[in-house]
């Protein structure tokens, strides 16, 4: 069985959803984010369910970011299970976290981003304050059967965060999603840092098709997703967000026609109202597109002596 529990985020997301499963163990997905208002629904909704926090065995993290990985803490019985960059995060890494901030500042400087922002590398890791402060008992990844529950098996589905897994049953069709598949909007394929830090940037909007194309061979009929409702009639909504993913980069293309420009410039186009107070979120939409676009053969790329990169129709 089944159970969703609803719980606040001081997010502009809204609410997130955990799951309590119950098989030969009794496991909890999703942790909610570390705040005294997530608590309090994580204690109602297990009471309702005649549990407790010591009653949980196990708690699988879909992916490391805050409104999923927070009150973990309160089950100390449990043994924590998710992706090995999970791990990461949740131990504060100090190498980890200076590569992080590096990072970002390199993309802000090739994107051409003004120095005026540069504060935004700090912003880019602010939430980890209402992130558990355990880490993983156990790194599971692709193909991996989910113990206490058989007949499910973990899938790793990057896109999103570069942690994220899902749990899916082939025999029922059902899927616990995490942020893969909404119901009411697309997920944002965020730029994170890679976890191998020789490796070049992840091409987030990329990976988040390809783990979306996976689904559509599979299946899958009812997904239990991280915000909002259930997902049912899986494959044509998958096929309308592909559709829609294709049309907003094409909107870019036509940006193009001109003279080439920076995904700072684009971005300012895209989001003219916004990109200032939602920097991060802005930028990597932009960067999505332009990956694609490049990725169809729609653009090209250069880099002048300044090092920024700009992108003009191929």
């Amino acid at each position: 069985m089944i159970h969703k529990l609803t719980i606040p985020t001081p997010f502009a997301v809204g609410d997130v959803n955990a799951y309590v499963v119950k098989g030969d163990a009794l496991s909890l997905v999703d942790a909610g984010p570390k705040t005294p208002e997530a608590y309090e629904a994580l204690k109602r909704g297990l009471k309702e369910l005649g549990y407790s926090f010591k009653d949980i065995e196990q708690v699988f993290l879909t992916h490391h970011h805050p409104d999923h990985a927070g009150w973990m803490d309160a089950f100390d019985r449990a043994e924590i299970l998710g992706h090995p960059y999970t791990d990461i995060w949740l131990k504060r890494d100090p190498a980890f976290m200076a590569f992080h901030d590096q990072f970002y500042l390199d993309r802000l400087k090739e994107e051409g981003v003004p120095e005026t922002y540069f504060h935004w590398v700090e912003k880019m890791k602010r939430p980890i304050k209402l992130m558990g402060e355990r880490t993983l008992d156990r790194e599971v990844g692709e193909g991996e059967e989910w113990s206490g529950h058989p007949g499910w098996s973990i899938m790793e589905t990057l896109g999103h965060a570069q942690s994220h897994l899902v749990l899916f049953n082939e025999k029922t069709g059902e899927m616990i999603g995490g942020d893969l598949v909404l119901e009411k909007v697309s997920s944002n394929p965020l730029v994170e840092p890679p976890y191998n830090q020789q490796d070049d940037r992840p091409k987030s909007l990329l990976q988040y098709n390809d783990s979306l194309k996976r689904l559509l061979d599979l299946p899958v009929s009812l997904i239990y997703s991280g915000h909002g409702n259930e997902v049912k009639d899986v494959h044509p909504l998958i096929e309308r967000r592909l559709t829609q993913q294709h049309e907003r980069a094409m909107k870019v293309h036509g940006m193009l026609a001109d003279r080439p420009k920076s995904i700072f410039q684009l971005t300012q186009e895209l989001f003219p109202t916004v990109y200032e107070k939602e920097l991060g979120l802005t930028l990597s939409e932009t960067i999505g597109q332009t990956d694609y676009l490049l990725a169809e053969g729609f653009i090209r790329q250069t880099r002048n002596e300044e090092g920024i990169l700009h992108y003009e129709q191929a």
